[in-house]
């Protein structure tokens, strides 16, 4: 058999077997990071509640998400398990951005034209849309392949 023939097969096999590793590794960590779940540890649910565990179990995770408020959750269900202080900051409902450190995002492209540099006028012009028409006039197109009439 040639070389050139087997090569396509031992590509997709081995790109098969690189995908299938990466994904053991993220179902690992997943399970190393739900183990991790002590009573009082905060967590993030695959449906964006946040709660604070009460017990865990051997399958399901029983959750405080109000106080007082009680529910079960299947450990599938936790996406992340969270650390003390991003938890409380969380439902406290304080700023991720200390005073001022907050990251200016601006909501046009002004800030990328400062400086002092000159400015490109993209509005139209009147003058300009009327000497655009007059030369578009003064050409004999036949319209069909913009080819001019002889």
């Amino acid at each position: 058999m040639d070389i050139a023939f087997l090569f396509p097969f031992i590509l997709l096999i081995g790109v098969m077997f690189l995908m299938t590793r990466s994904a053991k590794n993220r179902q690992r960590e997943a399970l190393a990071m739900r183990d991790s779940m002590q009573p009082g540890s905060g967590v993030r649910t695959i449906g964006g509640l946040y709660a604070e565990v009460k017990e865990v179990r051997e399958d399901t995770v029983l959750v405080e998400i109000a106080p007082g408020v009680h529910t079960v959750f299947t450990k599938n269900a936790i996406a992340a398990v969270l650390d003390a202080e991003e938890y409380a900051r969380i439902i406290s409902g304080e700023d991720a951005y200390a005073d001022g450190e907050e990251p200016v995002v601006p909501d046009d492209a002004s800030s990328l034209t400062e400086g002092g540099e000159k400015r490109i006028g993209l509005d139209k012009n009147d003058a300009e849309d009327r000497d655009r028409t007059e030369s578009r006039d003064a050409r004999d197109d036949d319209g069909e392949n913009g080819t001019a009439k002889s």
